[in-house]
């Protein structure tokens, strides 16, 4: 009986053993998938950080060309109330003399017809000279519209005239004016209104944002990670 029962014990030592065995590489195996993951997703992790600091970067730098373009020219503009102007009077004075290249080191001289428009805003009496935009203003204080100066100036005849002429039928066209009255002029349109000024912004916000998001979940992933480890330290 002892022989019986020691050669059962011998037997279930062995089992016993190769069981350890057995789970002992089941789990070093486990354990090197786990630093195979950990190593894979190191650069991965590396490679999205750095994406967001791009993104974030150029977002910023955006943000700095657009300011010191596009807001400074909305926030300097005095032409900020929107009125009606009434077209009182449209007609074309003179011809304007403009130069346009025909090469390298080379100019020639062509004309284009001097539009003036006259208008009354919101019905006040106060009349007023209308112009296309800030940048008429600053290349013309008397006419409506510069146009590109062209070697064929009975093109750009007709097409003056042709504005000069939907301008009397139209007779009410919204424009721009200046509350404090300072500015005689007004305009028809703005270069950069609200709602340029909002488009442009929005890119380099989503950028910004989207950068953002990339580095928080990244910083997210790893905290969970390590938690996760923690956990399975206190289990074993």
């Amino acid at each position: 009986m002892f022989f019986v029962a020691g050669a059962r014990n011998t037997t279930g030592s062995g089992r016993g053993n190769e069981r350890r065995l057995i789970y002992q590489k089941f789990r070093e195996v486990d354990i090197l998938d786990k630093k195979k993951t950990v190593t894979a997703l190191k650069p991965g992790e590396d490679r999205a950080i750095l994406l967001g600091l791009g993104m974030i970067l150029s977002s910023v730098m955006m943000y700095f060309v657009l300011g010191i373009t596009i807001l400074r020219s909305y926030t300097d503009s005095v032409w900020t109330e929107e009125g009606v102007c009434i077209v009182l009077n449209s007609t074309v004075t003179a011809d304007m003399n403009c130069s346009y290249s025909c090469g390298s080191d080379c100019w020639r001289i062509s004309k284009y017809p001097c539009l003036q428009v006259y208008v009354s805003v919101n019905n006040t009496g106060r009349v007023s000279r209308l112009s296309h935009n800030e940048e008429t203003q600053d290349a013309s204080s008397e006419c409506f519209h510069v146009p590109r100066c062209q070697k064929d100036s009975a093109a750009v005849h007709d097409m003056i005239v042709n504005i000069s002429e939907r301008l009397k039928m139209t007779r009410q066209v919204p424009c721009y004016y200046d509350p404090s009255e300072q500015r005689e002029t007004v305009l028809l349109i703005r270069l950069y209104d609200q709602s340029f000024v909002f488009h442009s912004l929005l890119w380099p916000s989503c950028t910004l944002t989207g950068g953002a998001l990339i580095i928080m979940m990244v910083k997210l992933t790893q905290y969970l990670s390590r938690l996760c480890e923690e956990i399975l330290k206190i289990q074993r």
